[in-house]
C-alpha cells in the first residue's frame, strides 16, 4: 500500500500543477481533434469546422437535465429532512478511512440503481461527511464520490444494454443493420461476467481509495462552515406584510397540491411498468423537493440559491457537443474520427481479445465523445459488424463498449462537473485521485473481458 499512496501522491501533484481548469481543457481537446480529424480522415479544415458547428448544439437538451439535476437535487438535500437525515447517516464513521468506504459504497449503490442519482447523491453525501469527520481529506472524498459512478454502466441505467435490451429500430440503425431483435438484460446487465466486474469493483475500490487517504500533514480538511448552503439575503423585507400575494407565496396547502400534482403522476407511472430513466429523475427531484420545502416561496429561494453552481455545465457542453460532432463528422468516404478509431482496434483484434480492444477502444474514444448513447451510435456499426465476422458474441462486445464509456471518465472532467460543482471544487482537485481508480477498473475490466468471456 505504501507504493500505491506514493503513486497518489505523484498523480495529485501532477494534477495540481498541470491540470488547467476544465474549460481550458476543453478548449485543448476542441484543437486536438480538429487537427487530428484533418490528417486521419482526410477531411478539409473547413469540413472539420462545419462538423463543429452542426455539432455544438446537440447536447442542448442534455444540458438542461444535467442543469436540473444538479439544482434539483441539491435543492432536495438542503430540506430540513434530509439535511437531518443525511447528518445522521454522515455521523456514522469515525476515521477518515471509515468516512470514505461509506461515500465510496454508498455512490456505488446510488450509481448501479440510476447514474444521475449517483452522481448527484454522492458528492451530496461526501459533503455532509466532510462536515462530521475530522482530519478526512475533503478531495479524497469528494474523488470517492465520484469514482464511484464507475460502475454506471454496468448497472441498472446502462445506457448500451437498455438500448439492446429495446431492440427494433433504434438498435437496428446503431448496429449498421445487424441486429434487430432485443438482446434480454439477463445477457448483459445480469451476465455473470459483468456481475464479476460489479462485485470486484465493489470490494476493492472502497479499500483502495480508503488506503491512499493522504498523511496528516498533507491532509486538506475544509470548514464545515464554509459548506453550508447560504440563502440569499432579501433587500425588501415583508415581515409585518400580510398580503394576499404573500400568503400565496408562504400558503403550506397550495405546496402540497402543487407538489402532489407530480407525486400522483410518478405513481402511476410506476404503476404503469415505467422504468428510471434520466427525465424521471429530475421530476423526482422537483416534486419532492417542493414538498419537503413546504412553502413555494423557500423553494424558489433555494432554487435561486442552488443554480449559480450549474454555471461550468452550461459553459462547456457546448464545448464538448462540438467536439462529438468533429468526431463523428464523415468525410465523402464515409470516415470519421470515431469510425477510424474503431477500425484500427478492430484489424488488430481476434476472437479471443476483440471484447479486451473493444473496452480499450470505447476507454479511447469517450475520452472525446462523453456519452454513452452517442458513442454506441458511431462504434456500434464497427464493432458489431467485426463481432460477426470474428464469431464473438455481440452483446458481451456491446457491454464491453460500454465500461469503456465508464472506464475513461475518471480522467474526464464532463461528468464530474456536477459533483465538482456541488463541491466547490476543480478537477485538478480530484483527477489525481481518480487516476488510481482508473488503473484499478482498468485491470480488473480488462482481466474479465480478456480471461472470462
Amino acid at each position: 500500500m505504501f507504493l500505491i499512496r506514493k503513486l497518489t501522491h505523484y498523480f495529485v501533484l501532477l494534477a495540481s500543477r498541470f491540470l488547467p481548469d476544465p474549460f481550458v481543457l476543453v478548449s485543448m481537446l476542441t484543437c486536438f481533434v480538429f487537427v487530428v480529424g484533418i490528417f486521419l480522415t482526410n477531411q478539409s479544415p473547413i469540413q472539420m469546422l462545419n462538423h463543429w458547428g452542426n455539432g455544438i448544439w446537440g447536447l442542448l437538451a442534455f444540458s438542461m437535465q444535467m442543469a436540473l439535476t444538479l439544482v434539483l437535487g441539491r435543492a432536495v438535500a438542503s430540506a430540513p429532512v434530509i439535511s437531518r437525515i443525511l447528518n445522521t447517516l454522515a455521523s456514522m464513521p469515525k476515521t477518515p478511512s471509515g468516512a470514505i468506504i461509506l461515500v465510496t459504497m454508498v455512490g456505488m449503490i446510488a450509481s448501479y440503481i440510476n447514474w444521475a442519482f449517483g452522481l448527484v447523491v454522492g458528492a451530496i453525501f461526501a459533503r455532509e461527511i466532510a462536515k462530521n469527520v475530522k482530519g478526512v481529506d475533503y478531495r479524497l472524498l469528494i474523488a470517492s464520490a465520484y469514482s464511484s459512478f464507475i460502475i454506471f454502466q454496468g448497472g441498472l441505467s446502462s445506457s448500451v444494454a437498455l438500448i439492446l435490451a429495446q431492440g427494433g429500430e433504434t438498435l437496428y440503425k446503431t448496429t449498421g443493420g445487424i441486429l434487430s431483435d432485443p438482446i434480454p438484460v439477463s445477457e448483459t446487465i445480469f451476465a455473470t461476467y459483468n456481475i464479476i466486474i460489479i462485485v470486484i469493483i465493489f470490494i476493492l475500490l472502497p479499500i483502495v481509495l480508503a488506503s491512499i487517504h493522504p498523511s496528516k500533514e498533507d491532509t486538506i480538511q475544509i470548514d464545515s462552515a464554509l459548506l453550508e448552503d447560504k440563502q440569499d439575503i432579501e433587500v425588501i423585507s415583508h415581515k409585518d406584510d400580510h398580503t394576499i400575494a404573500q400568503k400565496l407565496e408562504n400558503s403550506r396547502l397550495l405546496c402540497f397540491f402543487t407538489g402532489a400534482f407530480g407525486i400522483v403522476y410518478l405513481v402511476m407511472y410506476f404503476y404503469n411498468g415505467g422504468t428510471l430513466g434520466l427525465n424521471i429523475v429530475i421530476m423526482i427531484f422537483l416534486f419532492v423537493g417542493i414538498l419537503l420545502h413546504k412553502t413555494l416561496i423557500d423553494y424558489v429561494k433555494v432554487i435561486s440559491n442552488s443554480t449559480k453552481s450549474s454555471a461550468g455545465i452550461i459553459l462547456q457542453f457546448p464545448f464538448y457537443a462540438g467536439i462529438m460532432g468533429m468526431m463523428v463528422g464523415k468525410s465523402p468516404d464515409g470516415d470519421s474520427l470515431a469510425s477510424v478509431i474503431s477500425i484500427i482496434f478492430s484489424n488488430i483484434s481476434t476472437q479471443e481479445t476483440f471484447p479486451l480492444f473493444s473496452f480499450l477502444s470505447a476507454g479511447i474514444v469517450n475520452i472525446f465523445v462523453p456519452s454513452g448513447g452517442g458513442q454506441w451510435s458511431v462504434q456500434g456499426p464497427v464493432m458489431i459488424a467485426t463481432a460477426q465476422s470474428l464469431g464473438t458474441n455481440p452483446s458481451v462486445v456491446a457491454m464491453a463498449i460500454a465500461w469503456g464509456d465508464a472506464w475513461t471518465n475518471m480522467i474526464q472532467p464532463f461528468w464530474a462537473l456536477p459533483a465538482l460543482a456541488i463541491a466547490g471544487l476543480g478537477a485538478k482537485d480530484i483527477m489525481g485521485y481518480c487516476l488510481i481508480t482508473l488503473i484499478l477498473s482498468g485491470i480488473v475490466i480488462s482481466f474479465v473481458f480478456y480471461f472470462l468471456v
